[in-house]
């Protein structure tokens, strides 16, 4: 689904990504992992068109190099970045529904697009968001915030997602809410791209690895490859 060839990118005069490459597949889950500072997040701004950058990204066979970032969101593709990027002063409902496709969007997608979610799944993937549907999402915890991010998110239908970093900062049980919440879009047909820190989690459920080192990929393989393979481990993740 989501190809990325020769991909580079830059802040102002600073070279980021070297010749990025990699892909992922539909129905798949895919970890880009790496210490703070490698590029995974710059790869991510890349994808969604929000830093300058060269090389191929093409999605579903369509190059996307180029596109504003609201045109990639409606081509099927969300992005949930590691900011928790709410609105504060609306309620948990209100957060929701913004982050559905406008009329646009789905007159773009087709007159047969039929959504795979909405409100009654979120609310049963995460009982908690229901339960304060009416408060301001700006007094949720920061576990209840990262919840309603990814929710909103899908609340736009994307048949990829790509998190940034779902689990920093969360408690253990979070996490492990969090992952069970990714796995559930993999059965439902959503492909992920998941940047995360956390080995144990982003090894669990993912589908394939990738290692990110100064910009560019040095490591592409199954998680169980990746956890016999000492070197890569020691040289480039192990802090």
């Amino acid at each position: 689904m989501l190809a990325i060839d020769n991909l580079h990118a830059f802040y102002g005069k600073s070279h980021v990504l070297h010749g990025v490459r990699f892909e992922v597949g539909e129905g798949e889950i895919v970890a880009l992992l790496g210490r703070n500072g490698s590029g995974r997040s710059t790869t991510a701004k890349a994808i969604m068109g929000m830093v300058e950058c060269t090389g191929e990204v093409t999605w579903k066979g369509q190059p996307i190099v180029g596109r504003k970032p609201y045109e990639i969101a409606h081509l099927g593709i969300g992005y949930v970045p590691e900011n928790r990027d709410i609105f504060p002063k609306l309620t948990v409902h209100q957060n929701l529904m913004l982050g559905q496709k406008s009329a646009r969007a789905k007159k773009e997608a087709g007159a047969g697009a039929r959504s795979r979610w909405g409100f009654d799944d979120m609310y049963g993937m995460f009982p908690r968001l229901k339960e304060r549907q009416h408060t301001e999402a700006g007094v949720l915890s920061g576990g209840e915030q990262q919840m309603l991010t990814l929710c909103r998110t899908l609340m736009g239908d994307p048949e990829l997602i790509i998190i940034d970093e779902p689990t920093e900062g969360l408690a253990p049980k979070i996490v492990e809410l969090v992952a069970e919440y990714l796995k559930t879009l993999k059965d439902r047909g959503v492909s992920v791209l998941l940047i995360e820190q956390k080995l144990t989690i982003a090894l669990s459920i993912s589908d394939r690895a990738l290692v990110m080192g100064h910009g560019s990929i040095v490591f592409q393989g199954t998680p169980e490859t990746l956890r016999g393979d000492a070197y890569v481990r020691k040289e480039w993740l192990e802090v």
